[in-house]
């Protein structure tokens, strides 16, 4: 299998944990800044600021108990800022531009990410610091100074809920994707279990009318191929019906009001692996495909055929949308040792000349269909470079 994924789940890491590293830093430095200019501080609250600037601060990079951090920098700037209200105390107060954009992140922070329950609830909790944080200096600071700061709270809270309903629709499109796939391998099964269902009554119906027809009675031979061919269409009719009632068990879970149930969308026919072959030829030449079939494939059940034909087809809508600069796509389906059947598209593009935007749903519906039929499927960067995806899907024996 490739280790493409792995590799860059690694990267991706080391660079978030980068990112975490110089954020840290920038704020390390700033507040050391802020220390320097109340140095010699004319009385011990000058030095209050900054500390709770430094909360702040460290809770605006808090991955984890954000909320609980959140509500500490909050209680913490609502305390200082009410005891110098109440003391009348005028303190050097230059880390007050660190705590107030701290604040705002906080307040954005809690907007996107916080529990639905007490979303309302933390917003407001962090937000009221900022509004007051003017009564530091006086009342007429706050007079003048509280309409501006409102409107970056607005703007900080408006930002929030507008990531908090991009993620939502992201998650919406997501399961729809998946249900949509479910529910199209759904009706590919039903399809294969009538036609058994069909070939059974027919083998039936045959025998019934050869034993009271008068006519010779048949051999033991061809008895025992006719109960065969029964049996064994059942057989396969029992599996396949088994994991369609599973499949839509799970999406009857994601089903949306007046869904694809009765859409009447376009099944793709039950076919063999000559329809992948047909896809692959009529993929085009910008970049070519080629398609290389192992011989020992042999005859394969209808769900993983359809399974490698909806694999091919992702991968090559992929390549076609973000592989501009490939000069060739290879398709493969091979037996593995195992008896399950490997279906492999590589291209050897490098990421340039980007054609289309991606949806960001092909593969995750595609990873459904496949984790259906018990397979797996991987895809990422190749070492040689270029792009792959891989589907290994097993087959029964029986």
């Amino acid at each position: 299998m490739p280790e493409g994924p792995d590799r860059l789940a690694r990267v991706q890491s080391v660079g978030g944990c980068l990112f975490r590293v110089m954020a840290l830093g920038c704020a390390a430095l700033y507040l050391l800044l802020c220390l320097a200019a109340v140095y010699r501080p004319r009385n011990p609250w000058d030095l209050a600021p900054v500390a709770v600037a430094a909360v702040v601060a460290y809770a605006c990079l808090a991955r984890r108990r954000l909320t609980r951090w959140a509500a500490i920098a909050a209680g913490a700037s609502l305390l200082l800022t009410g005891t110098l209200a109440a003391l009348g105390t005028a303190v050097q107060d230059q880390a007050a531009l660190v705590e107030v954009t701290g604040l705002l992140v906080l307040v954005t922070r809690m907007a996107w990410t916080a529990p639905q329950s007490r979303v309302v609830a933390m917003t407001a909790l962090v937000s009221l610091p900022i509004v007051i944080i003017p009564l530091r200096g006086s009342r007429l600071l706050l007079i003048g100074f509280a309409a501006p700061l409102a409107v970056l709270v607005a703007i900080a809270i408006g930002t929030g809920l507008y990531l908090r309903a991009v993620d939502a629709r992201r998650r919406r499109a997501l399961s729809d994707a998946r249900r949509d796939e479910r529910l199209e391998l759904a009706r590919d099964l039903h399809d294969f279990v009538a036609h058994h269902v069909t070939g059974i009554v027919v083998q039936a119906q045959a025998a019934r009318f050869a034993a009271s027809s008068g006519a010779a009675a048949q051999s033991p031979e061809q008895l025992d191929r006719m109960f065969g061919q029964i049996e064994k269409a059942g057989t396969e009719a029992l599996t396949s019906m088994r994991r369609m009632v599973g499949l839509l068990r799970d999406a009857q879970d994601a089903a949306r009001p007046g869904g694809a149930a009765g859409g009447g969308g376009a099944t793709r026919p039950v076919g063999d692996l000559s329809q992948v072959a047909e896809l692959v030829d009529g993929f085009g030449d910008a970049p070519p495909a080629t398609l290389a079939l192992a011989d020992d494939l042999g005859a394969l059940p209808p769900e993983v055929v359809t399974s490698v034909h909806r694999v091919v087809q992702e991968a090559l809508t992929n390549a076609r949308k973000h592989a501009a600069d490939a000069t060739i796509v290879r398709v493969s389906v091979a037996r593995l040792g195992d008896g399950s059947v490997e279906v492999a598209v590589r291209d050897d593009g490098q990421g340039r000349g980007r054609r289309l935007p991606s949806g960001g749903f092909g593969l995750a519906g595609l990873a459904e269909r496949v984790d259906a039929v018990d397979g797996r499927l991987t895809a990422g960067p190749r070492p040689e470079g270029g792009w792959e995806v891989v589907a290994v899907i097993p087959v029964s024996e029986d």
